[in-house]
C-alpha cells in the first residue's frame, strides 16, 4: 500500500478531534448532527408530521441518532442503504446518590456500564460529562474535560500476591473515584460542581446521566506514527466515518437508495432501549419516510425486502502477544483495510450474499478488507448486526476496523484504517 495521502491522514486527524470532543453518546450524536447541518441536514422532530420532501434530515433521540437522504425522484418503495454502529462505550457512571467517601477522601459512587478492562481505569485522570436534565423539563450537555477524578491502585507493598497471582478488583469496592479531601460528605455536592460549570443556578437539575471519561488527548503512536490511540473508537470509529460517508454520498448526483446512518446507544448492554437497536427507533424513521412520500405498506414491505445495512463496529486485530487466542487461519492486521465479521451460530448476521455486497462496495473503492472469524475455543461477541436482522427483516453485514484493546478505556487502532472504513461505506451508500 502506498504512504497515506494527506487527505486519508486528514480523516484520522479529523476522527482524533471527534473522539475528544465526544465523551458520551450524548455529545456524540449532537456532534455528529453538527457535521451533517453543515452538509445540508435538517432536523425532524419526531412529534411533527413529516414531509416527503427531498433532501437530508436526521432525528435525534436521547444517545441516538438515525439520519437519511432522499435523493429526487426517489420512489416510496426505494430500498435504503443503511450503515448501522453504536455510540456507547464501556464506562463507569455515576449512580442516584453520588457524594460518599471514607477516611478523609471524598469520592463519586459509581456503577459499571458494559464490559470495560476495569485496570484500563486505574491511575488515570478522569473528567466528568453527560446529561443534565433541568426542572423546566430541558436538558443540558455538560462536559467538565479536565482531571477531577482518578481511581487509585493499591500500592503492591500492600498486596503483594498481586505479582504471582494477577490483579483482582472488586466492582463495588475498588472502582469507586476520589475528587477531594474531607469528612464532610454532603449530598448535592457533585451536582452543584457541574451545575456551577454549566451556568445554572443551583438546583436547576433534577435529573443526571453522567459518565467519566479519561482526559488523555488522542494521538499518534509508534516508529512511523502508524497507531492512533484514544478512547472510545468502539464504536465512536464507526460513527465518525458513517457521518463522512452520509455527507458525501447526499452530494451524489442519481443515487438508487436512500442512505441512511443509524447510531444507537446501549449496545454495551444488550441494545434493549428506546434508543437501542432492539427498540423501534429505526423501523419507525424508516416506515415515515416511505408514508411521507406517499407510500403504501406494500411500498414498505418492497422497501424493506430491498434494504441493505452494513452493521459496522470494531473487531479485533491479531494481537502479537496471545496469537493463540485467534483463529489459526483468519488473522486480521492493524491497516489492513475494513474486516468482514463472520460467525455461522449468527453472533453476526454476515452470509455469503452479504459478503459479495461488502466485496463489491470494497472493490469499488479500492479498499482491501479482511475476514474476521472467532477461535473455536472462545466464545464470540455480538453486534447490532443479528438484531438489526431479525427485527426488520433486512439483509443486514457485519464489517468494522480491527483494533487493540478493546473495551480499554485507551483502544488502539492503525492510522490508515478508518479513511479506508469511510470509503468502503461511501461506495456501499452510492450503490
Amino acid at each position: 500500500m502506498s504512504e497515506p495521502s494527506r487527505f486519508d491522514r486528514g480523516h484520522t486527524d479529523d476522527l482524533m478531534s471527534f473522539l475528544a470532543a465526544s465523551p458520551t453518546p450524548y455529545h456524540a450524536v449532537a456532534n455528529t448532527a453538527e457535521r451533517l447541518e453543515k452538509a445540508g441536514f435538517r432536523q425532524v422532530a419526531e412529534t411533527d408530521a413529516w414531509e416527503g420532501t427531498t433532501g437530508g434530515k436526521y432525528v435525534l433521540r436521547g444517545g441516538a441518532i438515525v439520519a437519511w437522504f432522499v435523493p429526487e425522484g426517489a420512489a416510496p418503495h426505494t430500498p435504503f442503504r443503511i450503515i448501522g454502529a453504536h455510540t456507547d462505550s464501556p464506562n463507569l457512571r455515576v449512580k442516584p446518590r453520588p457524594d460518599t467517601g471514607a477516611h478523609g477522601f471524598r469520592q463519586v459512587a459509581v456503577e459499571i456500564y458494559g464490559g470495560p478492562l476495569l485496570n484500563s481505569w486505574l491511575d488515570r485522570d478522569l473528567g466528568l460529562a453527560g446529561r443534565l436534565s433541568l426542572r423546566d423539563g430541558s436538558t443540558r450537555l455538560v462536559n467538565v474535560d479536565r482531571p477531577l477524578l482518578r481511581v487509585p491502585q493499591l500500592a503492591i507493598h500492600l498486596d503483594r500476591s498481586v505479582s504471582a497471582e494477577g490483579l483482582k478488583l472488586d466492582k463495588q469496592r475498588h472502582l469507586q473515584p476520589i475528587w477531594g479531601l474531607g469528612d464532610d460528605v454532603r449530598d448535592g455536592d457533585l451536582i452543584a460542581l457541574l451545575e456551577k460549570e454549566s451556568g445554572l443556578a443551583r438546583g436547576e437539575v433534577t435529573g443526571w446521566d453522567l459518565m467519566t471519561h479519561s482526559v488523555e488527548a488522542p494521538s499518534y503512536l509508534g516508529r512511523d506514527q502508524e497507531f492512533v490511540a484514544g478512547p472510545r473508537m468502539d464504536n465512536l470509529l464507526s460513527l465518525h466515518a458513517g457521518a463522512a460517508a452520509l455527507a458525501s454520498a447526499a452530494a451524489h448526483e442519481n443515487l438508487p437508495y436512500i442512505p441512511v446512518l443509524a447510531g444507537f446507544d446501549h449496545e454495551e448492554n444488550g441494545s434493549q432501549s428506546d434508543t437501542g437497536a432492539d427498540g423501534p427507533l429505526l423501523g419507525g424513521v424508516l416506515e415515515r419516510s416511505v408514508f411521507a412520500r406517499g407510500g403504501s405498506y406494500e411500498d414498505r414491505a418492497r422497501a424493506f425486502a430491498g434494504t441493505v445495512c452494513l452493521s459496522s463496529d470494531t473487531g479485533h486485530a491479531v494481537h502479537p502477544n496471545y496469537a493463540e487466542r485467534h483463529d489459526p487461519t483468519h488473522h486480521p492486521r492493524v491497516n489492513g483495510g475494513p474486516i468482514l465479521k463472520v460467525n455461522v451460530n449468527n453472533r453476526y448476521a454476515t452470509d455469503g450474499s452479504g459478503r459479495a455486497v461488502f466485496a463489491a462496495a470494497c472493490d469499488k473503492a479500492g479498499v482491501p478488507f479482511q475476514t474476521f472469524v472467532s477461535n473455536n475455543s472462545m466464545p464470540c461477541g455480538t453486534t447490532i448486526g443479528p438484531i438489526t436482522a431479525a427485527r426488520h427483516g433486512i439483509k443486514t453485514v457485519d464489517i468494522g476496523v480491527a483494533i487493540l484493546s478493546m473495551h480499554s478505556a485507551r483502544e488502539l487502532c492503525g492510522d490508515r484504517d478508518p479513511f479506508l472504513l469511510a470509503n468502503a461505506l461511501v461506495a456501499f451508500l452510492e450503490g
